[in-house]
């Protein structure tokens, strides 16, 4: 994630910093709300955590690596 503030004339830095490529752009000021179905998830989560059961770093890049190989395949 890259935040940005810009002054609506000159290109900011941090966009030049960006390898080529799409790129979708939300003002943060702008953002939605979450809904009450998100907040619930984000509390569940937080929750499994506080018990002890969530996954290290290493285990979760290690899984979605394997997605990804699979999806390309």
């Amino acid at each position: 994630m890259t935040l940005l503030n810009w002054d609506g004339k000159d290109i900011p830095e941090e966009l030049r910093a960006l390898p080529k490529g799409r790129y979708v752009l939300t003002p943060v000021d702008q953002m939605q709300a979450l809904t009450a179905e998100e907040e619930q998830g984000l509390d569940d989560a937080l929750d499994s955590l506080d018990r002890g059961e969530g996954v290290d770093l290493d285990t979760v890049r290690s899984e979605l690596d394997d997605i990804i190989q699979r999806h390309r395949r």
